[in-house]
């Protein structure tokens, strides 16, 4: 079915081209942060076991708008981890279990990278493509993952 939304089918695809490798980075930082929450140890092993199923309740709710997004915009959700390794910016770290601290600085560089690309995203939503919606979406977003990786940071100083 056709949509006529003000949007043409290129500026979707480009839009939905960026939202699925955003929702390939959300799924793999949220694959991490599962492995982390499952696999910490330590003396705040019950604060950071807390903490990390936080994080990844709140980076479920990311993943099933982005998804829903891109369907709003008339494009296919990809769904598979195949796909997601694929696309992803962000890298698994397989077979690497380490310490609490360690979880902590890799959980943040990986917010922190997810935050630089969205400011990118933004600009080539908006200025790019004119898609003034899924521009707000990104930055309700982008607000997310800067409050996510404050907390990050605030564990990590000293």
């Amino acid at each position: 079915m056709n949509l006529s939304t003000g949007l043409s089918e290129q500026q979707r695809g480009g839009v939905n081209q960026i939202l699925a490798t955003l929702l390939a980075d959300e799924h793999v930082l949220y694959i991490k942060t599962r492995n982390f929450h499952w696999n910490v140890v330590g003396p705040q092993f019950n604060d950071l076991h807390t903490f990390f199923e936080t994080l990844y309740d709140q980076l479920s709710e990311s993943i099933d708008e982005i998804a829903e997004r891109i369907r709003s915009l008339g494009g296919r959700t990809p769904g598979t981890m195949t796909e997601f390794l694929k696309q992803a910016r962000l890298k698994e770290t397989p077979g690497e279990f380490p310490n609490a601290r360690g979880m902590l600085s890799q959980l943040l560089a990986d917010q922190e990278s997810i935050i630089r690309n969205l400011r990118l995203d933004l600009a080539s939503c908006g200025d790019k493509y004119g898609d003034a919606g899924t521009n707000d979406f990104l930055t309700g977003l982008m607000e997310a993952h800067e409050k996510m990786a404050w907390m990050l940071r605030s564990y990590l100083e000293e």
